[in-house]
């Protein structure tokens, strides 16, 4: 596994660091920048693109190569020691397949989808198909993140996430791909997908 530490204001850089299992100092001074394209754009961001648009937003995060996971458990067999921070993601539709959401929960946690849906009034939820995630978020199975909202160009998708992230410093997800890891401050990934145009609710699941 390789590992890259970036922080933007300390200017560290470090392969195979010391940093490894060990959370970065997140500074909220960080400066968030435009976005890498304007809205109704080709470009589909994908696992460098992601890496690419952290550096251009000067935020802080640790990078995390691996090899293909598809599971939470899987995630947890490659030796992550932040594991904590792991999210688990869901795409799901709504009934009529004309609202779609992005469920961000913690990894140990288990989604009541008639729960949720009553919640949302969205009514019964499902498991939205891959095609479908390749369309809204130009992801693929296996590598669900929301990250992903960087290519819904029409902000249609619905970000929900788990009260519970409120007390973390950091989160874990993939950076559109499933053989990296990035985790960065829980605020800055909220800010991001907030200043791309989308929809943020924080619900108790």
């Amino acid at each position: 596994m390789t590992v890259n530490a970036v922080c933007r204001e300390c200017k560290q850089f470090v392969n195979n660091s010391p940093f490894f299992g060990k959370r970065l100092p997140f500074h909220a001074g960080n400066r968030i920048m435009k976005p890498l394209r304007e809205k109704g754009g080709t470009h589909m961001y994908q696992k460098e693109d992601v890496r690419k648009f952290l550096d251009e937003k000067q935020i802080s995060y640790e990078w995390f190569d691996h090899k293909a996971v598809f599971t939470i458990d899987e995630m947890l067999e490659i030796g992550l020691e932040k594991e904590e921070d792991i999210a688990k993601n869901l795409f799901l539709r709504d009934n009529k397949g004309k609202r779609h959401f992005l469920v961000v929960i913690r990894e140990n946690k288990q989604a009541d989808l008639k729960s949720l849906g009553e919640k949302i009034g969205a009514g019964r939820l499902s498991f939205a198909s891959e095609e479908r995630l390749m369309k809204y978020l130009g992801l693929t199975k296996g590598s669900v993140t929301p990250f992903g909202i960087l290519n819904d160009t029409d902000c249609a998708v619905e970000v929900i996430f788990d009260e519970d992230f409120r007390n973390l410093d950091a989160i874990g997800v993939h950076p559109n791909d499933n053989t990296a890891s990035v985790f960065l401050a829980f605020s800055d990934l909220v800010q991001i997908i907030e200043e791309h145009g989308n929809s943020v609710t924080f619900l108790s699941l």
